[in-house]
């Protein structure tokens, strides 16, 4: 089962910062969750879950598809994927949280449902389109 979250991400200058402050918007996590296709994945998301009425519904796509992505660039273990993100107030911002708290997202054994429902079609997918707009930015780059 999977109820449609809202994909408006918080805007970066309201993500709540406990103590103050702001995200810094020249940090790769932030820089990154501009180029993901956040709404794209997310309508393959949700058909691929519209069949699954029973059950807790799923996490959000941001927050599945994010866990994923954090884990495989910091090449880190499913449980350090959690602690990363529960002390990290960018990770937190990537992966669609509208502010930080000390807690964790999620239970780490979460991250091997990531993967069923996202299947490797949907990573895939989201590989491509971000390997597409790094090459169009470079060519762009080498035109200048």
């Amino acid at each position: 089962m999977y109820r449609e979250e809202s994909e408006k991400q918080q805007e970066l200058e309201d993500f709540y910062l406990p103590f103050g402050d702001h995200l810094d918007e020249e940090y790769r996590w932030v820089i990154l969750s501009k180029k993901v296709p956040w709404k794209e994945i997310e309508k393959d998301y949700k058909e691929k879950l519209a069949k699954t009425e029973t059950g807790a519904p799923a996490k959000p796509l941001r927050m599945a598809l994010g866990a994923l992505i954090i884990k495989e660039k910091l090449q880190i273990s499913d449980r350090e994927v959690v602690e990363q993100i529960r002390e990290n107030p960018y990770l937190k911002y990537f992966i669609g949280m509208e502010g930080y708290e000390d807690k964790a997202p999620f239970d780490s054994s979460m991250m091997v449902h990531f993967r069923k429902r996202l299947g490797g079609e949907l990573i895939q997918k989201t590989n491509e389109i971000l390997f597409k707009e790094n090459q169009d930015a470079l060519r762009k780059k080498n035109i200048k």
